[in-house]
């Protein structure tokens, strides 16, 4: 992985309400270059929002791509170090990925999101994964994950379908979140970094 450059741009961060969230992405059909600038920006548009992973339907482009640097999960004391050892590393560009096989027991986790600040809530995940997709070099992979790493690229894939951790949460927490949502679309939000509000014409 080719490290941030100086240059890149922080792009605001889609908000809640906006269409483009719930929008199934398309698979990209992106030049080189742009796709390396677009890559570089997301980068630094996520570090600067102290985020985990990044979506494009987040920076309002429906294509299927997505990032993740789960190494601040690395710091938290109650991971086992072999699950440690594999965040501390987990910086990847997942390009028009596909999630061929899901497992294991599913397990709860307080799951938070640069387009819904300021909202936590436990989610229920399967434990494992197997992905494929290629990366910003354009070249196949695929890989088994687990645990927080898995949780991760869940909530991400989630995104390029359309889906967000708020539409797994039983009906009556998403009842109770509906005003705080409501004025997350309306940019009644005091998120640390920019946000672009949808307006409806």
């Amino acid at each position: 992985m080719t490290p941030v450059k100086g240059n890149a741009l922080i792009l605001p961060i889609v908000a809640y309400g906006h269409p483009v969230l719930k929008k199934k992405a398309k698979d990209i059909d992106l030049d080189k270059v742009e796709l390396e600038s677009l890559i570089e920006n997301m980068f630094e548009t996520m570090y600067e929002a102290s985020g985990v992973g990044l979506a494009a339907p987040q920076i309002g482009k429906s294509i299927r791509l997505f990032i993740v640097d789960a190494s601040p999960f690395a710091e938290d004391e109650g991971i086992e170090e072999e699950e440690r050892l594999v965040l501390a590393d987990f910086k990847r560009v997942f390009i028009n990925p596909e999630i061929i096989k899901s497992s294991g027991d599913e397990w709860d986790f307080e799951e938070g999101c640069l387009s819904i600040p300021d909202i936590r809530e436990k989610v229920w995940r399967e434990s494992d994964v197997v992905i494929r997709y290629k990366d910003e070099h354009m070249q196949e992979k695929e890989e088994h994950l687990k645990g927080i790493a898995a949780r991760v690229v869940q909530h991400e894939y989630d995104h390029i379908n359309g889906v967000l951790f708020t539409d797994k949460l039983n009906p009556l927490r998403r009842r109770l979140l509906r005003g705080k949502l409501k004025d997350i679309s309306q940019g009644k939000v005091n998120a640390r970094y920019k946000m672009k509000i949808f307006k409806k014409k």
